[in-house]
């Protein structure tokens, strides 16, 4: 028998009955648990996540990769409603939406002292500082802008 296959076989070997030593592999059949966060209930989209809507269980190393940290989870709001013992991860939460589509917003242009607003209607949902598009209801003309509070939309330089 070569070498390389006596080495094979040694490892295929302890891979069955146990980790070889100075490897620190876990045994077959006790797959590796950590503690991890989850949802203790049901949470609707768009409600914003609080520290009394997490739990913490043990989770397989699979199951918990990816999770999210309770203090940067909360006061983020559900991209779509979460189950109630899931691991939320960064794509089931964003920032809280201050422009919501198809809602009114105030559309305010600003230069130089000058400050001009109308009404209009948001066609995309925005964060803080996140690029959005309306369109104002006096022209139906389609603007960019930036969400800046709840409902106002900065558009210009």
């Amino acid at each position: 028998m070569s070498v390389r296959l006596a080495k094979f076989a040694l490892l295929a070997l302890g891979a069955v009955t146990g980790p070889v030593p100075g490897q620190g592999v876990a045994p077959v059949g006790r797959p590796a648990v950590v503690r991890v966060a989850v949802l203790g209930h049901p949470v609707g989209q768009g409600k914003t996540l609080v520290a009394e809507d997490f739990t913490y269980e043990d989770r397989a190393i699979g199951q918990a990769r990816g999770a999210l940290d309770p203090a940067d989870a909360i006061g983020k709001e559900a991209v779509r409603g979460l189950a109630p013992g899931s691991v939320v991860r960064i794509t089931d939460v964003v920032a809280p939406r201050l422009v919501r589509r198809g809602e009114p917003v105030l559309i305010a242009y600003r230069s130089r002292g000058l400050l001009i607003t109308t009404s209009g209607r948001a066609l995309a949902s925005a964060g803080s500082g996140e690029p959005v598009r309306v369109v104002s209801t006096a022209t139906t003309r389609t603007l960019d802008g930036v969400a800046a509070a709840s409902g106002l939309v900065l558009v210009g330089p």
